[in-house]
């Protein structure tokens, strides 16, 4: 079977379904692969890297069509391309099926099998197919970029001959992928980052990254990301209103905001007033990656940068990943070659579209004439968190009996093995002679002496502690010394080894002990 890759007709995209690198794997799959001429030109795949791969090149999206048994693209087909399709075909590309229902419909009637590389269920198998996530993360890195580029001072602080420059501050709103990729970027580039995000578990991935968490003095209970697939879900109006005042409060302070905020099938929601952009100081930027669908921001205008009266920049781009075309292409032909590799089990070029497969059922829109979206929940879910037991907080009273209790065991214990000891001691007098017994006590004073001090110790100081312990303890060179001078050459050759291990002992042991000793001084 063929896999044939369509050149891209929608306006300022850049980006390419096919790279040479996923091509060579797609061959290994068991396909051919074909590709229309100047498809991947945008993203700097030339025809004839194509060639040297073993794609062959056709003249047309009609010839290709025509040819390929599986056609890959990115953006969702035109009509033209769509009606190109027929019985049999199967379509790869993105495809928004709940606000394409024509497109469905035309894409149904021709018979062809659709997947829509939108619809990769959010489980841990199919991360590896997830275009979405994909093209987020790179959105969010282009978003940071956009900002800099047009943001007037360093992201990072510093402090020069000529003054202090002062570190910019970033807040992004949403730590979804995308969130979370504008975050990891602006903090790298040496930014105070603030981070907010309606999901309680998210916290913990903001503070990772290096970024400040901003919580709002507001309780509800939020449903966990992984109970609703990963986004974030509506929240009451309550809690809205407390979410734009601490905003608010923020505005002035903020040179930089970045807002992802999405929930599937929705208007995206405003985040960002009018009030909220006066207050920002001139030269502040605000980058919405939630433009097409109406923008986190009120003032925000699709495709468009626009300066405000006060000289804040908004951009309210809807193609950062085309932005970055190679990039993009890349991963997102990856995530179709791993959809590919599970249409393909048997690695013999042809395709298997097995509809009890979680991944393909969920991602399948139409099959064999029949519209599938949408698609019934996946058996394999991902479990969402489950809420934490409030921590009740011990009286002094329990814990001063607790600390009671641990004391009398140890005792106890103690007491119990001093009693053991000193029987067995006794019990070794009765039969052993008095010169014995004389050594036999010193060296279990010792061992009983050396366990209640190393006991006692830290454990961040035990290797440095050990170390002193084994050069001290190397006082047996005394001993070797004295028989080095011994008539017997079998004594003066045990002599010798001892003194030469335990020079070895003693300045390795002062060596790592000053080394360990370093960690914990300030330079």
């Amino acid at each position: 079977m063929k896999i044939g890759a369509l050149k891209e007709t929608f306006e300022g995209e850049n980006r390419v379904a096919m790279t040479p690198d996923s091509a060579l794997q797609l061959q290994k799959l068991g396909y051919n692969c074909v590709i229309e001429k100047g498809a991947g030109s945008a993203a700097g795949f030339a025809d004839a890297l194509y060639k040297d791969a073993g794609v062959e090149v056709l003249a047309s999206a009609a010839a290709l069509t025509k040819a390929s048994d599986v056609i890959i693209k990115v953006r969702p087909p035109s009509d033209a391309e769509a009606k190109r399709l027929s019985t049999g075909k199967t379509l790869i590309s993105f495809f928004y099926p709940s606000s394409n229902e024509k497109l469905m419909e035309l894409a149904r009637s021709k018979g062809a099998n659709v997947i829509a590389m939108d619809m990769v269920p959010r489980i841990s198998r199919a991360q590896k197919m997830d275009a979405l996530s994909s093209m987020a993360n790179i959105a969010g890195y282009r978003a940071v970029i956009e900002a800099g580029n047009n943001f007037g001072r360093f992201f990072t602080g510093q402090v020069t001959a000529a003054g202090k420059v002062p570190p910019a501050k970033v807040l992004v709103v949403g730590a979804g992928v995308a969130g979370l990729a504008a975050i990891g970027t602006a903090t790298s580039l040496g930014a105070i980052t603030y981070a907010f995000d309606v999901r309680p578990e998210v916290a913990e991935q903001v503070e990772s990254m290096g970024a400040e968490f901003v919580f709002l003095d507001f309780e509800e209970e939020q449903a966990d990301g992984a109970a609703t697939g990963g986004y974030a879900a509506v929240s009451s109006p309550e809690f809205a209103a407390a979410q734009l005042a601490k905003f608010s409060e923020m505005a002035p302070e903020i040179d930089i905001v970045i807002t992802t905020a999405l929930i599937p099938n929705r208007d995206a929601p405003e985040l960002w007033t009018k009030e909220m952009v006066a207050a920002m100081k001139q030269g502040s930027v605000i980058v919405d990656l939630a433009a097409e669908r109406g923008g986190n921001c009120k003032l925000t205008v699709m495709d468009e940068k626009i300066v405000t009266d006060n000289g804040v920049t908004i951009i309210g781009y809807t193609d950062f990943p085309s932005r970055m075309a190679a990039q993009a292409s890349t991963l997102y032909s990856t995530n179709v070659r791993h959809m590919m590799a599970d249409l393909t089990p048997e690695k013999d070029g042809q395709v298997n579209h097995n509809m009890e497969d979680d991944v393909i059922r969920g991602a399948t829109v139409t099959h064999e004439g029949a519209i599938t979206f949408p698609p019934p929940p996946p058996k394999v879910a991902a479990i969402a968190a489950q809420p934490k037991a409030p921590v009740v907080e011990k009286t002094r009273e329990e814990i001063r009996a607790e600390e009671d209790a641990a004391f009398k065991a140890q005792t106890k214990t103690q007491v119990g093995l001093l009693a053991i000891g000193g029987a067995l001691l006794l019990a070794v007098g009765l039969v052993a002679p008095a010169s014995f017994m004389q050594h036999f006590i010193v060296f279990v004073l010792a061992v009983f002496v050396g366990f209640q001090v190393i006991w006692g110790v830290a454990h961040s100081l035990h290797t440095p502690l050990m170390a002193v312990t084994n050069a001290i303890s190397s006082i047996i060179i005394l001993g070797a010394l004295m028989q080095i001078g011994s008539g017997s050459f079998l004594v003066i050759l045990l002599a010798a080894l001892s003194v030469f291990m335990t020079g070895i002992n003693i300045f390795g042991g002062f060596l790592v002990t000053r080394r360990m000793l370093a960690m914990f001084q300030k330079s």
